[in-house]
């Protein structure tokens, strides 16, 4: 059973990931839309060592744009 911190971790992570999807990858943006700044964003995405370049993989999968 994992602790209640390490829950709120896994669903924040989640939520920031998803954010950055739905913002096509702009940081920027994924930050209004969870109402935290950009540079708390930036600070998040080291946190939870967030792959950007795989959030930018699932983006153009998700749009059917293929890297071939």
């Amino acid at each position: 059973m994992s602790s209640l911190k390490e829950k709120i971790n896994t669903l924040e992570k989640e939520e920031i990931i998803l954010a950055l999807m739905e913002c096509d990858g702009v940081q920027a943006r994924a930050a209004r839309k969870l109402g935290i700044t950009e540079r708390m964003i930036g600070y998040k995405i080291k946190k939870y060592n967030i792959d950007l370049r795989e959030v930018e993989k699932d983006i153009k999968q998700q749009s059917g744009v293929s890297n071939q």
